[in-house]
């Protein structure tokens, strides 16, 4: 069950141990509290909002409640700052020294001024509960005006050694998984794009094993494992066997962004011929037919031209052919309104047909529908 209980806790305390660092995070009470922890954006309050806070400690006025929420036993550390981020940031960001108010740094401020700033008590609420419950307050909270991303939140939710070891893999601009990634999956690793990609993969991978999971039920199954080396270690494999088998000076521009993983456990355990795969990859990157050229390497895997998002015929094509065909399709004989006929390859594009008007022809949509399907 959710509990929330008030404390009060003073700048003073708040300020102890704090660090400001774009990769690791922001952290301050004595290092037991993420104020912006390593796996969100960096949020920045402009110049006129931070004196603005600053100006409210001074004057004793209440600064608004902040909501810290409590993570999991093992976790790394055990608080985090859910909403109240950049005004605990603004105060100790002032306290440090790293911008003045009214021309005076926190360090030049008569000693009567600066016991005032860091007795100043902060009225925080603190939750702690299931997932479940967790999941619906951040929500909330996001509603309020706090944007985070679904990686992010999950993040929050599943704190603990799988999530911080997952962290070291796939969230830094320098990580492995952003190094071995960066021309095959879309995003960035400080947004958590290149964690949500692997963990959609691994969830992905596990339902097609005929286990059905989704990323928050593989982030809670794992959320008290004691590192993330299995998604790690997928992860690597998939994009591994991607840049063996496909030439990425020759095919970069087609692959990033595909679903290495799905494509992975189709075909993983063939031997490919690779040397064939390329001849078939060029030649159909000149074709002209093809309007979604990223579609190429899946159908060169699977045969399948959805992939391909194929040029369809322009509608003074098909009008021009349901006129001299004097509104009548060839293969059942009836007449029809032009919009309830399609255009149809007469010889199909696999087999060298192109789509221009001598290879069309306009069928009924029920003859359409059966040619198709063969």
């Amino acid at each position: 069950m959710m509990t929330i209980e008030k404390k009060e806790v003073t700048v003073r305390e708040i300020v102890a141990g704090y660090i400001n660092n774009d990769e690791l995070g922001v952290r301050g009470y004595g290092g037991l509290l993420d104020i912006r922890p390593p796996y969100q954006r960096e949020f920045i309050y402009n110049e006129k909002e931070e004196q603005a806070v600053i100006t409210t400690v001074l004057h004793n006025y209440p600064l608004n409640v902040m909501y810290w929420v409590k993570r999991s036993d093992d976790a790394e550390c055990p608080y985090e700052v859910m909403d109240g981020q950049q005004r605990t940031i603004s105060i100790c960001e002032y306290v440090v020294g790293h911008f003045s108010y009214d021309f005076k740094n926190f360090h030049n401020q008569p000693a009567d001024i600066q016991k005032k700033i860091l007795d100043y008590k902060l009225d925080i609420y603190v939750c702690q509960g299931e997932a479940s419950e967790k999941l619906k307050w951040f929500e909330t909270i996001n509603i309020a005006g706090k944007v985070l991303n679904d990686q992010e939140i999950n993040n929050a939710i599943f704190a603990g050694p799988f999530v911080s070891d997952a962290k070291k893999h796939f969230s830094k601009t320098n990580s492995g998984g952003a190094r071995l990634g960066k021309d095959l999956v879309n995003g960035t690793p400080i947004r958590q794009d290149f964690l949500k990609k692997a963990l959609e993969w691994m969830s992905e991978h596990e339902t097609r094993q005929g286990h059905p999971q989704s990323i928050k039920g593989y982030m809670a199954d794992h959320q008290h494992d004691p590192n993330a080396n299995n998604l790690w270690t997928y992860f690597q494999t998939v994009l591994n066997w991607a840049q063996t088998n496909f030439d990425m000076k020759k095919f970069r521009k087609i692959m990033k962004g595909l679903n290495w993983a799905e494509l992975y456990d189709r075909f993983g355990s063939s031997t490919l011929d690779t040397a064939d795969l390329a001849r078939r990859i060029s030649t159909l990157m000149r074709d002209g037919d093809i309007q979604k050229q990223t579609g190429i390497i899946p159908y060169v895997l699977t045969g399948d031209e959805h992939y391909l998002d194929l040029r369809a015929f322009p509608e003074d094509i098909k009008l021009a052919v349901w006129e001299k065909q004097n509104h009548i399709c060839p293969l059942c004989g009836r007449e029809f309104d032009y919009e309830l006929m399609e255009g149809d390859h007469i010889t199909p594009w696999r087999d060298g047909g192109r789509t221009v008007i001598e290879n069309c022809q306009m069928l009924c949509i029920e003859c359409n529908r059966r040619k198709g399907a063969k």
